[in-house]
This record gives structure tokens, sequence and C-alpha cells, in this order.
């Protein structure tokens, strides 16, 4: 007898045979991830980023999630009494700050999430920049007449360990602090770089950035103006025009960077949506802006 639960399974099954090419296209590949924003902080939408991630596992494709978590280091810094100073998008780090952002990143942070995966029933395996020399760091440079402090650019990333826990079947969970090639400091690193370095390494096939915003407007203000796909030589243009501006010109940057370091792809997606992720990489639509 044909009732609503069988017209609901019906489609349930066609929506997992439409994601079988993907499943098979995508399979044995690596996937760069890069979270935070408030997918991180929505407790709904961070148990379906964990879920989306861990089926991807599950069907074969190597997952690396890069994290942020500038809102639990502002709220612990708060705590303390302690301003948090931001230049074009990076966090002023004295050496009181630099400790707490270890702690919350390589601690709380990455901690909670392995957690999450694993209670998701997935295998993960928490690390930071600093463990096994996985990511060198050399001190930024003087932002707008200000020294930065403890901030740090990638210069290498060793990808041994990253690529051992891949091939163990386990989901690497990355934090972005990182140790000084030559003084041996330690040094806060932008997750959005870092990430797109990691991919670079690892020669992923695709570099997934969740954001706070459907992707990369032609009007801040409108996001039916969303451009769903763009070359990276279109992307000039748009910044000499002030059409992309702010902090979305670091994330794009982001993105260049990867696709010329060799990443097929790379995609700005909204990690509001809920599955945003299950989206973009099981369906031929997409979400968000792919820069190629």
């Amino acid at each position: 007898m044909f009732n609503k639960d069988s017209n609901t399974n019906i489609q349930r099954a066609n929506i997992l045979s439409q994601a079988l090419p993907y499943i098979q296209k995508f399979n044995g590949k690596t996937i760069v991830i890069k979270y935070g924003g408030n997918a991180m902080i929505n407790e709904d939408l961070k148990n379906a980023v964990i879920r989306d991630i861990v089926l991807m596992n599950c069907v074969g494709i190597k997952v690396v999630v890069v994290h942020g978590g500038g809102p639990e280091i502002n709220d612990f810094l708060n705590k303390i009494g302690k301003k948090s100073e931001f230049i074009n998008g990076l966090r002023v780090t004295d050496e009181e700050t630099v400790e707490v952002v270890q702690m919350v990143l390589a601690g709380k942070v990455n901690k909670d999430l392995v957690s999450l995966i694993d209670k998701n029933g997935g295998k993960a395996i928490g690390l930071c920049g600093i463990d096994a020399d996985l990511l060198k760091a050399k001190k930024s440079e003087v932002q707008n007449g200000v020294d930065l402090g403890y901030v740090g650019e990638i210069v290498e990333v060793n990808d041994s360990i990253i690529e051992h826990c891949l091939n163990g079947g386990y989901i690497p969970v990355i934090s972005t602090v990182a140790l000084g090639q030559d003084d041996g400091k330690v040094y806060n690193i932008n997750a959005d770089s870092a990430a797109a370095k990691i991919s670079i390494k690892l020669k992923a096939e695709k570099f997934i950035l969740l954001t706070d915003v459907p992707g990369l407007l032609l009007n801040s203000k409108d996001e039916s103006t969303m451009v769903s796909q763009l070359k990276i030589e279109d992307i000039k243009e748009l910044i000499e025009t002030k059409v992309i501006t702010g902090g979305m010109i670091p994330k794009v940057d982001c993105c260049i960077e990867a696709v010329k370091g060799g990443v097929r792809r790379t995609h700005i997606i909204d990690g509001r949506v809920s599955h945003s992720l299950l989206l973009e990489v099981f369906s031929n639509e997409g979400v968000g802006t792919m820069i190629s």
C-alpha cells in the first residue's frame, strides 16, 4: 500500500541515487574545509556541518578540517579584561594574547570539534601547527605602521602527518598556531591563509571556505546578486571597482592562491545554510561562489 511514508522514502532514495556520480568522482580525493564563523557558533548548524563531514569521510572522501575560533578567543580575552584589536582583519597578538590563542584554539576549540566528530561516528585526530612541525611560520610584516606582535605567515607545510592520518581513515582537525622557522616562537596564523596553503600542499581537489555570507555578492546588501562562478582573472577588476571589499578580499585572495597553487576548485559557501557542504559536493548546482 502506497502512503506518505512511501513517497518520502522514494524521495530519499532518489536523492541518494543522484549523489552517486559525485560520490564516485570524489572517492579517494582530498577536500580541505576552512571551518569558522556562525556555523561554528550555532549548535544546530555545528551539528549539521559535523554530520556532513562524517558522511563525506564515510563515502571515501579524504576530509581535512582547518578551523578558526575568533569568537572563543574574544570571550576568553574579555574574561581576563583584555581588549581585542585588529588591523586588516588580523589580531594584534602580544605575548599574553598568543598564550590565550594557543590554549583556546589548540585546546578547547580543537578538542570540542574532535569530540563532536567522534560522537557522530567519525574518527578524528586533533592537530595544531606545532605538532610534528606541521606548520612553520615567519613573523608577519608591519601592517599600517603597526607591529602585529606574534602573528605569523606560513612558510612551510609538513604534510606527512596529515597524509598519515588520512591514509588511516582519520579526519585531521587542525588549529592554526605555528612555530617560527627561525626563532622557535609560537605564532598566531590566519586560518583562511593556513587552509589555502594546506590545500596546495595536499594537492586537494577542492578548498571550501565556510563563511557568514551566501558567497561573493555584486551588491553586498542584495543576496540575489551572488555570483556563482568566477575565474581568477575576473577578480582584479572586481576589487579595483570596489565590488569586492573588506573582509571578502582576504578570503578571495586565499582562493586565488589555492587555485594558482594547483587546487582545481575553490568555493566560498554559506555556513549558515544547513548541509551546505553536501549541497556543494554532491550536487551539480552547488552553493555559494566557485573560483577556478
